[in-house]
Formats: structure tokens, sequence, C-alpha cells
């Protein structure tokens, strides 16, 4: 792993971690990012699994950048380990941009937003899943140039800094196409909306695609813009 681009990504995570108003949930969100099991870090870290759940759940102090560092280090150690997926993933986030005609926004959430308080934003209905989750941010992606312009890596950039967010896709016609290219990727996320569609024509594919790759679906009718900026606009 090229040492500039993980301590540059090193200095990205402990420094949300360390501003953050949540801390705790700020560091539970890249943990869960890296998909790392609290009782992994703990041992790696040499403390007992309660020291993460407290810092977490912040029944512990904030703790200093100093813990912060090490903890940071101990997660970037372990996906090292194995391969370096998500530093790879990660750290391209660093480096690269995307054209404004594939992306029209991307967020990040300091700390997990409910998945239904989004929904409720943008008038979204549930096709199916569950939305009794969070999410860490969103994208919103014109599909069509999203699929015809996007390599399977370039793809994966849509995730921003988590996949555990709702990816908006725009003007879709029966919403198979988005489903296809999130099930040849290796990245997943919490939630697809498709924008521009009524459930009831939504291709019935869909909801078998979402099922095997836990995705919960939902549309909406809201224009892109004002999703955009209704979006933009919420304090959570």
């Amino acid at each position: 792993m090229k040492s500039g681009m993980r301590s540059h990504l090193a200095e990205k995570m402990a420094g949300e971690i360390t501003l953050a108003d949540s801390p705790g949930l700020a560091l539970k969100k890249w943990r869960v990012s890296f998909e790392i099991a609290p009782g992994v870090l703990s041992e790696r870290l040499g403390v007992s699994p309660s020291v993460i759940s407290d810092y977490e759940g912040g029944r512990r102090k904030s703790p200093g950048t100093a813990i912060v560092g090490k903890i940071v280090d101990a997660i970037l150690v372990i996906d090292e380990e194995t391969g370096g997926r998500h530093i790879q993933q990660f750290s391209s986030m660093l480096y690269t941009g995307m054209d404004d005609d594939v992306i029209y926004d991307i967020h990040e959430y300091a700390s997990p937003v409910p998945l239904q308080r989004f929904a409720d934003a943008i008038g979204c209905s549930l096709l199916c899943g569950s939305a009794d989750q969070t999410i860490n941010g969103y994208t919103a992606i014109n599909s069509i140039n999203a699929i015809l312009q996007l390599s399977s890596n370039e793809f994966n950039r849509i995730y921003g800094w988590s996949t555990e967010r709702s990816l908006i896709f725009t003007n879709v016609s029966t919403g198979k196409s988005p489903m296809v290219a999130i099930r040849v990727t290796p990245f997943k996320p919490r939630c697809v909306v498709l924008q521009g569609i009524d459930a009831a024509d939504v291709h019935p594919i869909v909801p078998k695609m979402a099922e095997r790759d836990r995705i919960t679906v939902m549309c909406t009718g809201m224009e892109i813009e004002k999703i955009v900026n209704t979006l933009r606009e919420q304090e959570w």
C-alpha cells in the first residue's frame, strides 16, 4: 500500500472522528465501513470489547487524538492484512473526482441518519426491504450516464466514504439497469432510490435482486433538483 495514500486516508479518518459532534458514532461509521467486528478491533488494540462499545455508544469520554490515531491505524492494519480492499476504495476518493454529468450531488453525514426520515424528506415510497435502518450519506446519480460512462472500478466511486448510504438513480425507466450494475460490483449500498418511476412500474426482477443483496429499494416522483435542494437544506 502506498504510504502517502495510506497517510492521507488516516488523516481524513482521524480528523473526522476527532472533530465530529459525536466522535463515537463517527468511529463506529468507519469501523462498520471497513467491515471490522468490534471484537476484532478490540483484540488488535489490546482492550476489552466493552471499551469499543462504550466509545461508540457515548458511554465513555471521547478518545483524545492519540487514542484516535491508534484506533485508525488498527483499522487500516486489519484491512491491509486482508488485502487492503477498503483502503483502495476510500483512498481513490481522495485523488479523483467525478464528472458533473454523472454525479448530481454526494454528501457524507457526520452521524448516522434514520433511513425513514431521509425517505420522508424526498417523498419516497417503500418498494422492498426495511426502512428501519440508518445511512451515512447519499449520492444522487444520473443513471444513464453512470452506466454508459463508468467502468466497474469507477462505478465504485459513487459510494463516497461509506457504502452505508442511499444511491439515488434518476430518470429510470424500469429500475432494472441500476440494480444490474450494482449486482456485478463488489460493494452494495444500504438503499437504492429510483427517481421518476412509480412502484407499480418497477421491473419485477428488481425486488428479487435487491433481496439477494439485502438492499432496501424506494421510489420517488420528486424532481432531482428538488431532491438535491431538499437534502442540502436538512439539519438531521
